[in-house]
């Protein structure tokens, strides 16, 4: 199709053995219209750096200069030039072919098999499997020349294959790349992939495996490399800057008591759990549901046992299954009436919020536990209490109630230092929900760290052994108002 192209609308183009052709190009050239920039290659681009031609048509390039080459070993996988310019290709002869900007390095090699992508032209891509076997041949080279991805990479994209498809989808390539080393002649490299996928299945030693994200499978934690990275970018900021105290000034039982309602209600209503706060007050008094509306008065109940009770608030996990059983435990009182949302348990299902989707089901261990590295790499109160509400908001291990237990996690890290729990009032609510947001989709932890800090300006504010004194200072910060109707006041 291209060759009826005008040669003045292509970018490229080739030499060709009719004579026609030939003589046109050479007049072409010595008028000044077309111009030669690499063996048998012209164009018509008289202004912009030869290199660049060739990079945005290098795939056009060779499937028209070498018809029937194959995009391979680790450029079939990479799907662009090393940081040097060297794209490998099987082909039928070896050698080095040097463009502006660009080695072509042909292995000599099998052609394209049945189930190869097709690029442009007449060039090829290895498919995955063949792509695998290719990368886990022996090579003489080092650094940017060698044609083989480092072992890691061949172990992350197994990694991402089973986190896909499972351990089905394993099975499934590891028959089709059996058959493939037979076709390609590649049966030592089948065995060394064979060995790869049994260790990180457990049905072989997992000490020949380099990747951590491999490891972590093969040991029955695999985990969200996204997510990690996310925890990663948060940790980081909180490590750089540093953060005021602010003692918990509701020492008696009745004032931590009394913030402890107001807590729980405000947790429960920015989640949509919504009563009027005379309705919140008489559930907590006769600690009796609402009879027309049992749940939602058993979600308010189950928080407010949490948070009103000083001892169970100052536990905080140690280590990863600690971490997991406080998570567990705190979610099974919290959602005790609500056995279809399986309290105490993990999710057994993905779950989203409108086009959030959060941490895979079968990674929210494995999630959490690597998270968990990172918890405990901080010291500041408000550190941990923030690293630990964004930890257990992203990955959302529960099927509901994940971001009342986050806020729950996150206070039990002030609790038990002493300092002031934090409240997010309704006023408030999409400030936190946005920062949230920006966080998770943006890797923006300002956002994120300027909202938590000035809700916990505002909770130590909000002090006193009587509920209405309590109240009374909610309603001048406008923490019932919606969001629309009122900002949030820290008082003086």
């Amino acid at each position: 199709m291209e060759k009826n192209i005008p040669f003045r609308l292509r970018e490229v183009v080739f030499s060709s053995s009719d004579p026609s052709v030939s003589k046109r190009l050479a007049m072409l050239v010595n008028t000044g219209k077309l111009r030669k920039i690499a063996p048998r290659i012209y164009t018509p681009n008289l202004t912009d750096d030869p290199a660049a031609i060739i990079r945005r048509n290098l795939f056009s390039i060779i499937g028209s200069l070498y018809p029937g080459a194959v995009l391979s070993h680790r450029s079939a996988l990479e799907f662009q030039p090393t940081a040097d310019g060297s794209l490998f290709l099987t082909y039928t002869y070896t050698k080095n072919i040097k463009l502006p900007g660009i080695t072509l390095r042909f292995i000599q090699g099998p052609g394209r098999i049945d189930g190869d992508n097709p690029l442009s032209g007449e060039l090829y891509a290895s498919q995955l499997e063949r792509a695998l076997l290719e990368n886990l041949q022996p090579s003489r080279k080092s650094g940017q020349e060698l044609k083989t991805s480092p072992r890691a990479e061949i172990e992350n994209r197994l990694e991402q294959v089973a986190r896909l498809k499972g351990e089905a989808g394993l099975n499934d390539l590891r028959d089709k790349a059996r058959f493939i080393a037979g076709q390609t002649g590649m049966e030592k490299e089948f065995a060394r992939l064979n060995k790869i996928i049994g260790a990180m299945m457990a049905s072989q030693p997992a000490q020949i495996l380099s990747s951590p994200l491999a490891m972590a499978r093969a040991f029955g934690h695999p985990f969200d490399p996204v997510r990690v990275e996310l925890f990663e970018t948060l940790f980081i900021a909180l490590k750089r800057l540093e953060f005021a105290d602010l003692p918990e000034r509701n020492t008696s039982d009745t004032s931590f008591r009394n913030f402890a309602f107001f807590e729980a209600y405000f947790s429960n209503y920015i989640e949509g759990t919504e009563f009027e706060l005379e309705e919140a007050m008489r559930i907590i008094e006769t600690q009796a549901p609402l009879p027309s509306r049992n749940e939602d008065s058993h979600d308010i109940l189950g928080t407010w046992k949490l948070v009103s009770n000083k001892d169970e608030m100052k536990i905080t996990p140690e280590n990863p299954d600690a971490l997991l059983d406080i998570l567990a435990f705190r979610h099974k009182v919290l959602l005790s009436a609500r056995d279809s949302k399986n309290p105490g348990q993990f999710k057994d299902k993905n779950n989203r919020a409108g086009n959030t989707f959060f941490v895979d089901y079968t990674l929210v261990k494995g999630t959490l536990i690597k998270g968990f590295d990172y918890y405990m790499a901080l010291t500041h109160p408000f550190a941990r209490a923030a690293f630990m509400m964004f930890l257990i908001s992203e990955v959302h291990p529960f099927l509901d109630g994940n971001g009342r237990i986050a806020r729950v996690m996150m206070n039990a890290e002030l609790v038990k230092n002493e300092q002031c729990k934090i409240i997010i009032p309704t006023v408030y609510r999409d400030d936190y929900m946005g920062a949230l947001k920006r966080l998770s989709r943006q890797r923006d932890p300002a956002a994120y760290l300027r909202m938590l800090e000035r809700a916990h300006r505002f909770s130590a504010t909000i002090i006193g052994d009587r509920m209405a004194m309590m109240q009374d200072m909610l309603e001048r910060s406008n923490a019932f108002k919606p969001h629309d109707e009122a900002q949030l006041i820290i008082l003086d």
